[in-house]
C-alpha cells in the first residue's frame, strides 16, 4: 500500500495557469469549500456560492483521480492496515456527493441527485468493505421494495391499506432512523473534542486517526440520510417528467396584431381645445331653439303650476286692492290723490288712532 509521503508527492494540475496542488491540498481545500457553503447565510442559488461549489467539485474530482492512480485502497486489506494520513481520503466520494447536491440547476436536477447518489453509494460500499461501522447498505438501484415482496409500483390499493408486515417494517425503519440520529450526535460531540487538537497540530498519531475515523463514521450516517431523501426526490422528479409528457398541450392563440402607434403632444391638445378642433359654428338661432324646446315641452316654465290670483278665489277685498294698485300704476288722478292723502294722514296720526275698542 502506498504511504502518505508518496501520495503527497504526486502532483496533477487543475488547469494550465494554476500552480499544481498536492493531493492533501486538494482534499483540504475542497473540504473547506464544502464547510463554507454548508454554513453560509447567502442564498444557495447565488452566483458566488455556485462558483465555489463548482470549484470545490473540480478539486475533489481531481483528488479522486489521483487516489485511483495511486491505488491507495484495496479490498484485500483491513481498516487497521490503512495509514493514518490516508484515512481522510476515504471521505472524497462523500464530500463530492454533498457538494454535488449543492448545485441548483433546475433543468438537470434529476441528473444531479442521481450523480450525488452514485458518489454516496461509492463511499458506503468502501466503508462496508472496511467494516468502518455496522449499517445496512442501501439498494444500488434506488428502487424501494415493499416488505411483502412486491414492487412499490404494484397494487396501489394494497399500499393505501398497510398490513401488519408493512407496519412492522415501518416501525423498524423509524427505530433505525432514531438510532442513526443518536449515533450521529454522539460522533459530533466526540469530534468537537478532538478537532481543536488536530487543527493546531498538537495531536499525536492515535488522536489524529481517531479524528478521521470519527469523521468517516459520521459521514456514513449523513450519506444514509441523504440517500433516503434522494430516493424520494427522484421518485417525485420522475413523476413530474411523466406529468409534463402526458399533459395536454395548451392551444396556441393567433398573435395579436400590433397596435397602431399614437403620440400625444402638447400642440395637438391645444389645437383641439383652442383652435376649432371641434364644430363651433351655430346651427340655429335662439328663437328656433326656443320654439323647438317649447314643442317638446322641456322649457323651464312648462309644467309648473301658475300662482293663483284673487280672481280665482273670488275675494272682493283682494280684488279691490288689485284694482287700486293697477290704477296707481296707470297714473289715475283720483286714485293717486287719494293715496297721497292717505300717506299724509298716516304721517300725522300714529297707528291705531281712534280705535277705542282696543284702547289704542
Amino acid at each position: 500500500m502506498a504511504e502518505s509521503e508518496n501520495s503527497n508527492s504526486v502532483r496533477q494540475p487543475l488547469n494550465v495557469d494554476a500552480e499544481p496542488l498536492k493531493l492533501s491540498e486538494l482534499l483540504d481545500r475542497g473540504w473547506k469549500i464544502f464547510e463554507e457553503v454548508d454554513s453560509t447565510n447567502e442564498p444557495l442559488g447565488s452566483n458566488s456560492i455556485q462558483v465555489k461549489v463548482k470549484r470545490g467539485v473540480q478539486m475533489l474530482e481531481e483528488a479522486s483521480r489521483m487516489v485511483a492512480q495511486l491505488d491507495l485502497f484495496s479490498r484485500n486489506e483491513e481498516l487497521e492496515e490503512i495509514a493514518t494520513a490516508d484515512l481522510k481520503y476515504l471521505l472524497l466520494p462523500a464530500l463530492l456527493g454533498a457538494l454535488t447536491m449543492k448545485q441548483t440547476t433546475r433543468d438537470k436536477r434529476l441528473e444531479i441527485v442521481q450523480t450525488a447518489r452514485a458518489y454516496f453509494m461509492d463511499f458506503l460500499r468502501r466503508c462496508d468493505e472496511y467494516k468502518v461501522s455496522p449499517f445496512k447498505l442501501p439498494d444500488s438501484t434506488g428502487e424501494k421494495a415493499r416488505p411483502d415482496g412486491g414492487s412499490e409500483d404494484g397494487n396501489a390499493k394494497a399500499n393505501s391499506f398497510p398490513g401488519p408486515t408493512n407496519l412492522v417494517a415501518m416501525a423498524a425503519q423509524r427505530q433505525a432512523k432514531i438510532e442513526r440520529y443518536r449515533q450521529k450526535k454522539e460522533l459530533e460531540a466526540k469530534l468537537s473534542d478532538v478537532r481543536r487538537a488536530v487543527e493546531t497540530g498538537q495531536a499525536d498519531d492515535e488522536v489524529t486517526r481517531d479524528f478521521y475515523l470519527l469523521n468517516v463514521r459520521r459521514w456514513v450516517a449523513v450519506c444514509l440520510e441523504d440517500i433516503e431523501s434522494i430516493d424520494q426526490e427522484v421518485e417525485i422528479l420522475k413523476k413530474m417528467d411523466m406529468f409534463k409528457e402526458n399533459a395536454p398541450k395548451q392551444p396556441t392563440h393567433p398573435p395579436r396584431p400590433p397596435m397602431k402607434p399614437f403620440i400625444l403632444t402638447k400642440d395637438a391638445v391645444q389645437a383641439k381645445v383652442f383652435g376649432a378642433g371641434y364644430p363651433s359654428l351655430p346651427t340655429m338661432t335662439v328663437d328656433d331653439w326656443y320654439e323647438q324646446h317649447k314643442k317638446r315641452g322641456v322649457l323651464p316654465d312648462q309644467g309648473v303650476p301658475r300662482k293663483p290670483t284673487a280672481e280665482d278665489h273670488g275675494d272682493p277685498s283682494e280684488t279691490d286692492e288689485e284694482e287700486k294698485e293697477k290704477k296707481v300704476e296707470n297714473d289715475d288722478d283720483e286714485s293717486l290723490l287719494k293715496a297721497r292723502n292717505w300717506d299724509d294722514w298716516k304721517d300725522t296720526h300714529r297707528r291705531g288712532y281712534g280705535n277705542r275698542q282696543n284702547m289704542g
